[in-house]
């Protein structure tokens, strides 16, 4: 498998330095509660996959052409993953889109999945986890709560720099 090494246009590196430097440090921070399973810590994104986005190989005799119809090349899935930091274990989930309900029931998901554990999602600023929907729902989660003992911390990485997320690998394997 080869990295993807496409250079966002719009990608700023010292951004890019200073919030990977933010990151880890929060990450030296909770290391403790992550390896003791107090916290599970995911790296999280979206895939959306079109229906035109299809090509690959097929059996079929050289000579001849073989053609996959293709009826709405317009329709399309998307799938959250989250890749567990301390286990490596990808967990992944079909929506009919990306949208705040769409993040708010795979983080539900993630709670069912580590029911006696906190959640850290270190993200991409994709406008549905900024959105007020989402505030909303992790103020009524995290109420009353100091934020040391939050059920659900979200942490976003640079802007515009995908090359911070190991999840975009996982998705171009």
């Amino acid at each position: 498998m080869e990295k993807n090494t496409k250079k966002e246009p719009t990608q700023r590196p010292n951004v890019s330095s200073k919030k990977k430097l933010e990151i880890t440090a929060w990450l030296n921070r909770h290391q403790s509660e992550i390896v003791s399973g107090e916290m599970v810590l995911f790296f999280e994104d979206e895939c959306h996959l079109l229906w035109g986005d299809i090509c690959g190989y097929i059996w079929g005799n050289t000579q001849e052409r073989i053609e996959v119809p293709v009826l709405n090349e317009r329709q399309r899935q998307t799938y959250f993953g989250a890749l567990n930091y301390y286990t490596q274990e990808f967990l992944i989930k079909p929506f009919k889109k990306g949208d705040s309900k769409s993040a708010i029931a795979f983080v539900e998901y993630l709670l069912t999945q580590y029911p006696k554990s906190r959640i850290a999602l270190i993200w991409d600023g994709a406008s549905y986890h900024r959105s007020v929907e989402f505030q909303d729902y992790l103020n009524s989660l995290n109420q009353e709560l100091n934020e040391n003992e939050w059920k659900v911390t979200c942490i976003r990485f640079a802007p515009n720099d995908p090359t911070q997320n190991p999840v975009e690998d996982i998705w171009l394997y």
